[in-house]
C-alpha cells in the first residue's frame, strides 16, 4: 500500500448547525497535535465553509481536554516523511536535504496556511479549552475571536527549543511587546484570565457552558450580512497589515528557520533533541504538576 492509498484518520470533523460550520480537531488522545495530515483536512473543512452560502460563521475547537498541544513533534502518526497535498506553489520537500526541507515544508502548510486562513471572508471564531500551546496558538491567533474556558491557558515555550517562537509569529501583535516577550523567554503557561486582561482573549466561560455561549455569540455574528462582514475583516487584517505584521513574520520566519539548521548542525535534530515527551515533562515541571 502506498501513502497514496493509505486510509487516512479523520483528524477533524465538520458539522453545521443553523448557519454555523463546527471544524473540531478530532485528535483529543494526543491532544489534538498537529500532523500535517490534520492540517491539510483543516484546510479542506474551512474551504468547505467558505464555499458554503449557508455557512455564516466558522468555530474552531478541539475535541477533548485540550484545544491544542501544538505541532506534532512525537506521536505515532506524525507524519513529516509523507508527500502531502500543497496548497501553495512551493515544491515537494521530501526529497531535499539540508534546510531546503524544512523551509518549503513549512512555508506551505505552517506560515502560508495560516496566512491563508487568517483571509478566510467569513468571521472565525476560536472556542479554547485546557491547553493552547506553541503551534495551537497559531490556530487560535488566525481566528477573529477567542472564546475561552476557565481553565484554558496559552503557552509558547518553544525557546527551550532554541527556536525564536512558533512560525506564525503574532505574539508582539496579540500581547504587548513586553508581555509577548515574558512570553518567549520564560514560556510559563499564561492563564486565559490574563490572556483576557490583554486582550487576546474576548471572553471566559466555564468550560461546561463554554460550547453553548460560542454557540450564542456565533448565532449574533449569523445575522449580519455576508458581505459587510468580510468586508469588516478585510478592514482589519489591512491595518494590521499598515503596521507591519506581515513583514514582522517574514523576518521572523528566516530567523525561525535559521535556528532550525542551527539545530541540525549543533545536534543532528531540528528542534535541538527535545521531542513531545520531554517538552511535556519540562512543561509539567515548570507548572508544578510533577
Amino acid at each position: 500500500m502506498t501513502a497514496a492509498d493509505e486510509i487516512v484518520p479523520e483528524f477533524v470533523t465538520y458539522a453545521v448547525n443553523e448557519g454555523v460550520a463546527w471544524v473540531m480537531l478530532n485528535r483529543p488522545q494526543y491532544s489534538n497535535a498537529q500532523n500535517y495530515r490534520l492540517l491539510n483536512q483543516l484546510d479542506a473543512a474551512f474551504r468547505r465553509a467558505v464555499e458554503d452560502d449557508a455557512v455564516k460563521v466558522i468555530v474552531l475547537g478541539g475535541e477533548g481536554k485540550h484545544f491544542s498541544a501544538g505541532h506534532d513533534i512525537g506521536t505515532p502518526e506524525k507524519d513529516s516523511n509523507l508527500p502531502r497535498e500543497r496548497v501553495h506553489l512551493w515544491w515537494d520537500h521530501t526529497n531535499k536535504g539540508g534546510a531546503e526541507r524544512q523551509y518549503v515544508l513549512e512555508q506551505d502548510a505552517y506560515l502560508g496556511l495560516c496566512r491563508r486562513w487568517q483571509d478566510i471572508p467569513k468571521p472565525m471564531i476560536a472556542m479554547v479549552q485546557g491547553a493552547c500551546v506553541a503551534g495551537g496558538l497559531m490556530l487560535a491567533w488566525v481566528c477573529d475571536l477567542i472564546i475561552a474556558s476557565e481553565d484554558a491557558f496559552f503557552q509558547d515555550p518553544v525557546v527551550r527549543m532554541a527556536q525564536p517562537g512558533v512560525e506564525y509569529f503574532a505574539h508582539a501583535f496579540e500581547l504587548p511587546p513586553r508581555v509577548a516577550r515574558e512570553l518567549l523567554l520564560l514560556g510559563e503557561r499564561m492563564p486565559a484570565e490574563r490572556a483576557y486582561q490583554f486582550g487576546m482573549v474576548n471572553r471566559i466561560y466555564p468550560r461546561e457552558s463554554l460550547r453553548a455561549e460560542v454557540a450564542r455569540i456565533a448565532a449574533e455574528i449569523a445575522q449580519r450580512d455576508r458581505f459587510g462582514l468580510a468586508l469588516t475583516k478585510q478592514a482589519i487584517n489591512f491595518v494590521e497589515d499598515l503596521r507591519g505584521k506581515r513583514q514582522a513574520m517574514d523576518g521572523v520566519f528566516h530567523m525561525h528557520h535559521l535556528a532550525h539548521a542551527h539545530n541540525q548542525l549543533m545536534t543532528g535534530n531540528l528542534v535541538g533533541g527535545l521531542d513531545a515527551k520531554a517538552m511535556a515533562q519540562a512543561n509539567k515541571k515548570q507548572a508544578g504538576e510533577g
